[in-house]
């Protein structure tokens, strides 16, 4: 199964790097202001992919931390329950033996 998992990953780089290679020229994106950047294509696509991927990762973060704060509190209030009951019951006594 890894080598399966290794070949697809290594075919997806070689089709990102054929990708790369073919989309050289350069681009030049203007922005307000009279602001130019002028890069190869292939450059301009990653850099906006990763900015992006950071703003997707910056918006689940609030509700990502929301999440782990409510599950530490629900472990510690199971911790408290599981507490509770084994001072409430009595030890279970093992049945008599037959004989």
């Amino acid at each position: 199964m890894r080598i399966v998992t290794r070949a697809i990953w290594f075919a997806l780089f070689i089709l990102l790097l054929a990708f790369a290679a073919s989309n050289t020229e350069p681009a030049t994106l203007r922005f307000w202001f009279g602001f130019a950047w002028q890069a190869p294509l292939v450059l301009l696509l990653l850099a906006f992919f990763a900015a992006g991927a950071l703003l997707g990762l910056v918006s689940a973060l609030g509700t990502m931390m929301r999440q782990r704060r409510e599950l530490a509190r629900l472990r510690g209030e199971a911790r408290a329950s599981a507490k509770a009951q084994s001072r409430e019951a009595p030890a279970a006594q093992p049945p008599p033996a037959e004989g």
